[in-house]
């Protein structure tokens, strides 16, 4: 995966927009892969879905109490990708209280199938989600790949939380020269 570019994908967002009015002041707009990765050196995570209890209690609350260690080693953003839609993804965002970290909302699951990391989880109610993986993108291409063992869709109720911690990136990153960032 190190060295392959990102997919070209539209994620559909929902976006505060005062404006508007009224209780639900959102209207959708599109973010493309170049929105969020041109020219930029960012931490993904992708992970089950919105609201199950690993997700939920360890690693996307990991990642946004080291948002500044994340950023102090050259990183403009941190992403978590989840295969939930946008309404739902907002949601789940304010629920944990999420303020740094950004959720985007892969509804239809396009960028993680073209990610390969695509599977079933019929056996659970879930339908399609992501497999737990992580990756360093340094402006659209992966600079560094970090997957859970295991990979599957065949019925198992594995759930690998190990390589993929914000620990484990950070690991990575103080190890890499100041050069590794995006131009």
């Amino acid at each position: 995966m190190q060295g392959r570019t990102l997919p070209d994908i539209t994620f559909k967002t929902r976006v505060r927009d005062e404006s508007i009015g009224g209780e639900n002041p959102f209207r959708w707009q599109d973010v493309t892969t170049a929105d969020v990765f041109a020219g930029r050196r960012v931490v993904v995570f992708s992970l089950p879905g919105a609201f199950t209890p690993t997700c939920s209690n360890e690693q996307c609350p990991a990642f946004e109490r080291l948002y500044e260690a994340f950023k102090a080693l050259g990183v403009d953003d941190v992403v978590c990708v989840t295969v939930n839609d946008a309404f739902v993804a907002y949601q789940w965002a304010r629920h944990l209280g999420l303020s740094r970290i950004r959720i985007l909302p892969d509804g239809s699951g396009h960028f993680t199938r073209r990610m390969g990391m695509l599977v079933n989880k019929d056996h659970l109610g879930f339908g399609y989600r992501s497999w737990r993986y992580a990756m360093v993108v340094n402006d659209g291409v992966i600079e560094k790949w970090f997957e859970e063992p295991g990979i599957n869709d065949t019925g198992s109720d594995d759930d690998p939380y190990t390589v993929t911690s914000p620990e484990t990136l950070l690991a990575y990153l103080r190890d890499q020269p100041a050069t590794g960032r995006a131009a």
